[in-house]
């Protein structure tokens, strides 16, 4: 065994530092694969580490690693490797996935998507401003936005993926390319103020004014405006009465971090708000507008990317997103007729300059009719004053970690998750007064989960796997890092809750309550009860044999992912969370028709998968083993002579001497719900009917000592 093992190792470190040696020289296959006319590969470059590629003697472009460039790890924990070609004016040549271990393109969806995903980047432009959003995938607005199609179920992984290419190909771009410079940074002087009121502020350039007449509206545009059927412009002409020199809108923007602007704009206390709000290295960008026309479109949502107006810097874009800074309402700058003011977050690791010109543009985008649309483009150019300013030697500010993006865009997500975990952590604290309302147990248990299967499992994607057990014990034996479990903040939420819950009260508070795949078992076994199906009773001595079935199925998982990643991977396929939660049943027939048995043996044998083979359930339940409390209460009556809870406990978790079985136990509590309510309980309605029998006779001795 030891010799084995030895052999083992040697293989593995041989393969490790193959690979090592295939990624630092890509395969002139690879490389010809994106740049096909190649002639010759030149020699190669250190800061940053890249090839240059040749026809002859005229360069081609750049080609690249991704690991040699990033360090973002994916949803697996592992950096997602991508060769990447880049020619001289700053387009994608090509993309090539190398490595991944992303399980959802591995073992779910395959890596279909994920190429279909990365060819996307072919012919896009370094200098654009690239986001992933399906609802407005191809479109290009003309402010050098592009839109991507994400990939259904994949969402970090490509986010992820985004990052990368955008980050490494920027990098590129900066050291090798002409245009791509960034100046020295410049550091506000927090010294420089003097007390201006709005019209001196418009009168020293410190705020930029930009009026956009109809007319410019209608020479920027190929049509008239009359021809395009749009809610706003109409609007906007009929109130003007369509005289063309009219102002469409009057649109004021400034820099926001400098004393000088922000503090006569929004006052000290504000301004101070203001800085507290932005993190290190960001910049605020105030713009206001009167008139019509809003530099805002239509059902735009507070806190999100604008799409009609735009930010470019040397001829680059610079991604804003509104702040929501205005809680309490707009201050009154003195604008008279002002109609919007927002305050835009522009991030650190853009590159923005403040001291350099920036370039302000009105993004349309108009339906001419239901085939055609229309888009112009209109710009403003402005400049703060230099001495507003330090000049420094550009600092490189790291990005920020795409965990804290996701958490930011998940925040809804995540609070309603801690509400239903406040609710379900009430009805264990206080589950005796709770039970003893036997109607009210069962909405408040069967409103949980469904909320469990809607929102955490179908909408949020939350359920939880075996795969993530070994996740964890592969990190800790390789070196924990927290970013990989904080890539979804549900899961993370969720797996830290049960992991506390498991000391308290056992498995069953997971896999009784927020379980997707166990509530649509508890679905199945309703309308198994509704329909009248019989229900086949497994003889005691197979139920206990059948129980440490997952047990086995558990050891077995999580030794093959000491051995092989991908290959526990694929085991793990005995969960059927994938094919029904994640992917809706949407994969190929034999995983489906899986899924489907099991289910249906959820008609016949209650929650089957969970009592047998669930392997989560058997990892859950080993720790469960070393919870503080036992809450189930039992009367000393149970077991002996009472079996009515047993007899009802669809899990079979009772024993014949009344205990509770806590390590198979879903904590459904519908045991404690016949203890605690007089007109269910056996016990106690015996005593009660034997009570009733003593007052009788009891009575009737008295009537009859009267009588006498």
């Amino acid at each position: 065994m030891r010799c084995l093992s030895f052999i083992k190792h040697i293989a593995l470190c041989g393969l490790l530092i193959f690979s090592s040696l295939l990624q630092a020289n890509p395969s002139e296959a690879d490389i010809r694969s994106i740049f096909p006319k190649l002639t010759r590969i030149g020699e190669p470059q250190q800061n940053p580490p890249v090839l240059p590629v040749y026809q002859l003697d005229q360069l081609l472009g750049y080609i690249f690693e991704t690991n040699d460039l990033t360090d973002l790890p994916g949803f697996s924990g592992e950096r997602i490797n991508m060769l990447i070609g880049l020619d001289p004016q700053g387009l994608v040549a090509g993309l090539k996935v190398l490595n991944h271990h992303e399980p959802i393109f591995m073992h779910g969806l395959g890596e279909k998507p994920m190429v279909g995903f990365v060819n996307q980047y072919k012919g896009l432009s370094v200098a654009s401003r690239i986001i992933v959003d399906s609802r407005q995938s191809g479109k290009d607005d003309g402010s050098g936005t592009v839109f991507i199609d994400g990939v259904t179920k994949a969402t970090v992984s490509v986010l992820v993926m985004n990052d990368t290419v955008l980050a490494s190909a920027l990098k590129v771009a900066r050291a090798y390319l002409d245009g791509f410079y960034q100046p020295p940074e410049a550091v506000v002087k927090e010294t420089v103020f003097q007390p201006y009121n709005w019209q001196a502020l418009l009168e020293t350039k410190l705020v930029k004014s930009w009026p956009l007449s109809l007319t410019e509206l209608d020479q920027g545009l190929p049509q008239e405006l009359a021809d395009y059927p749009d809610p706003e412009l109409e609007q906007l002409t009929e109130e003007l009465d369509v005289e063309m020199g009219e102002l469409a809108g009057q649109y004021f923007y400034t820099y926001l971090n400098t004393p000088v602007t922000g503090r006569n704009l929004l006052g000290d206390s504000e301004f101070g708000r203001l800085k507290q709000v932005l993190r290190p290295g960001e910049h605020a960008l105030l713009v206001a507008s009167t008139g019509m026309y809003s530099f805002l479109e239509p059902g735009f949502r507070r806190g999100t990317v604008p799409q009609r107006l735009g930010l470019q810097q040397n001829g680059l874009p610079v991604d804003i997103r509104d702040l929501d800074f205005f809680d309490a309402g707009m201050p009154d700058l003195g604008i008279p007729g002002m109609q919007q003011m927002r305050i835009f977050r522009i991030k650190a690791q853009s590159g923005f300059n403040p001291s350099q010109p920036i370039t302000l543009t009105l993004n349309l985008d108009l339906a001419r009719n239901h085939l055609l649309r229309d888009q112009a483009q209109f710009e403003s150019r402005h400049q703060m004053p230099g001495e507003l300013f330090d000049i420094q030697e550009i600092v490189e500010v790291k990005p920020q970690p795409l965990w804290q993006r996701l958490w930011q865009d998940r925040i809804p997500q995540v609070v309603l998750l801690l509400v239903i975990l406040t609710v379900v952590s009430a009805a264990f604290i206080w589950q005796h007064r709770l039970s003893a309302h036997s109607q009210l147990m069962h909405k408040v248990r069967w409103g949980v989960m469904l909320l469990t299967f809607g929102f955490i499992g179908i909408y949020a994607q939350g359920q939880l796997s075996v795969v993530n057990i070994y996740t964890l014990l592969l990190e800790l034996t390789n070196g924990f890092d927290l970013q990989v479990f904080l890539l979804d903040p549900v899961l993370f939420v969720l797996w830290s809750y049960v992991f506390i819950t498991l000391f308290l009260w056992g498995r069953g508070v997971f896999c009784g309550w927020l379980c997707p795949f166990g509530v649509l078992q508890e679905i199945v076994g309703k309308l198994a009860s509704w329909l009248k199906i019989k229900q086949w009773k497994v003889a005691p001595l197979w139920h206990k044999r059948l129980q440490k079935l997952k047990y086995l199925i558990l050891v077995v998982l999580v030794g093959s992912a000491f051995w092989s990643v991908s290959l526990a991977e694929r085991l793990a396929e005995i969960e059927p969370f994938k094919t029904t939660i994640t992917l809706y049943f949407d994969r190929s027939w034999p995983f489906v028709v899986y899924a489907l048995l099991l289910l249906g043996s959820g008609l016949f044998i209650h929650k089957f998968f969970c009592r047998y083979l669930c392997p989560l359930g058997a990892g859950l339940s080993v720790l469960g083993r070393l919870s503080l409390f036992r809450w189930l209460y039992r009367r000393r009556e149970c077991g002996s002579p009472c079996q009515l809870c047993k007899v009802r406990c669809e899990i079979d978790s009772i024993n014949r001497d009344g205990s509770v079985d806590y390590s198979e136990c879903i904590q459904c509590m519908e045991c404690i719900v016949i203890l605690n309510n007089p007109d269910q309980c056996a016990i106690e309605m015996s005593q009660n009917k034997q009570r009733n029998r003593q007052q009788r006779n009891k009575a009737q001795q008295s009537i009859e000592a009267v009588q006498l």
